[in-house]
């Protein structure tokens, strides 16, 4: 067993031996989680130490047969882009569990429930990034879905039934598709030579250009709900609003970041013709997602649901990054997907505690914050001004290498796309302004600042924000050689430079 698997397996053995608490022991059931994910994180930032950054293939690879009859194989394995999504997974693991110590409380179920499933979408979460086996990768993306949902529906608010249910029936729908181009896939490759669910040897199939775009929609269709990408983004705000922050974390934060990895890792490697194809109108799809999602989110009343639609604009440009067609702008939208996953995670967090000492959620129950609670109402802020990509920081940085490397190959859509950019400084500081300026809104007079363990939480979030925000080498280094890799394998070039023949004269 190599150390990728130990650590696939460590949150579910966590989980089982929380399961194994009598119900009442609540705090040990907290202790115990929190150590878990702190163990697998430390694991983790290991195993990203020992990564080779000069090398392209796979590391860390296991293969074992599964289910040899049907050519079925547990194999796993990560690339800088995959390792990098998976250190954003289990870092924010055990700040959602520190920082909602007390989600659990008022849930249809047990407290020790909620860590179990905190833990075993852990599992999940790696396994779906590691997987290749397509068959692997298909087991844990459609089981991510069940812990997702019963955090939704068992420990949310508000409508948290009608929001799980919305949740799973558009994943559910989106996972038949994708089943449908793996089975295409499989029955293709058994006609050329073996039946196969490997990836690289998926990726060597020859396919009809009609085939090839029936069975990319299968797989992009799947990976748009997830993301989500517009007009398959309607259960996210549901869902955010009905979640707990830190369920919202884990959502916004972790699992959308599938749907873009997916289209990465299947959509570009598997079908590179049909990549091709549709990316003019996957760029539509995208500009409209970030100026959509910005506008929506100029209007947002209630808190959560204004960070969902913040998130909608951010994937937008994700999935720009990855459609250019570029090293720079696939590098861009990888760093982008983790860097808004702390935002994002910020937001919610501190949001969240803001929502639980006010009782509301509306934004304009929150005002002159930052005279009564002045550490949470900065933090609060330095979330914002990193999901509005101020320079500094550190979604600046990944915003600017999307645009650029969106620009070399398709200006126009970079053009429109930057616009996003305005839009979001309205989404941003106008809920900024009411909620932390201004008079102090009645019934906000006696509310408590930051607690010792909130600040513990928070801390490495604002830390990795400013750090990645002026020095983001240590990523870059991760993700440059597998982007270069994945666009060249794809049978794709960066465009040259023009240089002006006058130059110089």
């Amino acid at each position: 067993m190599n150390m990728l698997t130990s650590l696939l397996l460590l949150p579910l053995i966590g989980a089982l031996l929380i399961s194994a608490l009598p119900t009442a022991k609540t705090l040990m059931a907290k202790q115990m989680t929190l150590a878990t994910t702190l163990l697998v994180a430390v694991g983790v930032i290991v195993m990203a130490i020992r990564f080779d950054r000069g090398q392209t293939d796979l590391q860390f690879v296991e293969t074992h047969s599964w289910i040899p009859t049907f050519g079925i194989n547990y194999s796993v394995g990560v690339d800088g882009v995959a390792l990098v999504l998976i250190l954003l997974s289990v870092l924010l693991a055990p700040i959602v569990v520190l920082s909602g110590w007390n989600e659990s409380s008022g849930g249809r179920w047990s407290a020790k429930t909620f860590y179990i499933l905190i833990l075993v979408l852990e599992t999940m979460i790696i396994g779906v990034f590691s997987a290749n086996d397509l068959f692997l990768f298909y087991v844990f993306f459609e089981a991510m879905l069940i812990p997702v949902y019963f955090l939704i529906g068992g420990y949310g608010t508000g409508q948290r039934n009608a929001a799980a249910v919305k949740f799973l029936i558009y994943s559910l729908f989106g996972g038949l598709l994708m089943l449908a181009s793996i089975i295409g896939l499989y029955v293709l490759s058994g006609e050329q030579g073996g039946h196969t669910f490997n990836i690289n040897s998926l990726s060597q199939l020859q396919m009809s250009s009609t085939t090839q775009n029936l069975l990319f929609l299968g797989f992009f269709i799947a990976f748009a709900i997830k993301a989500p990408l517009w007009p398959l983004h309607t259960w996210l705000p549901d869902a955010a609003q009905s979640a707990t922050p830190g369920t919202s974390v884990l959502l916004l934060g972790i699992l959308d970041k599938v749907g873009t990895f997916g289209m990465i890792r299947y959509c570009l490697t598997l079908f590179p013709d049909a990549s091709k194809t549709f990316t003019p109108l996957i760029l539509v799809l995208a500009v409209i997602s970030i100026i959509y999602g910005a506008f929506l989110a100029i209007g947002q009343k209630d808190l959560k649901r204004l960070i969902a639609f913040t998130s909608i604009s951010h994937f937008g440009f994700i999935t720009m990054g990855i459609f250019a067609m570029t090293s720079q702008g696939l590098s861009g939208a990888t760093l982008y997907m983790f860097n808004h996953g702390f935002s994002t995670a910020a937001l919610f967090i501190v949001g969240g505690w803001m929502m639980s000492r006010r009782g509301s959620s509306k934004i304009s129950d929150f005002g002159g914050l930052q005279r009564v609670t002045p550490v949470m109402a900065w933090t609060f802020f330095f979330a914002g001004m990193s999901s509005l990509a101020l320079p500094g920081l550190s979604s600046f940085v990944s915003e600017f290498l999307v645009l650029v490397g969106t620009y070399t190959r398709y200006p126009v859509a970079a053009i429109i796309g930057t616009f996003g950019i305005v839009l979001a400084a309205l989404y941003i500081l106008i809920p900024v302004q009411r909620a932390l300026h201004g008079p102090t809104m009645p019934g906000n007079e006696a509310l408590s600042d930051l607690n010792l363990r909130e600040k513990i939480a928070i801390a490495p979030v604002i830390a990795l924000i400013i750090g990645l925000g002026f020095y983001p080498a240590p990523l870059l280094n991760i993700i440059n050689p597998a982007s270069t890799h994945i666009i060249t394998q794809a049978g794709f070039t960066d465009p040259l430079a023009q240089i002006d023949p006058k130059a110089g004269k």
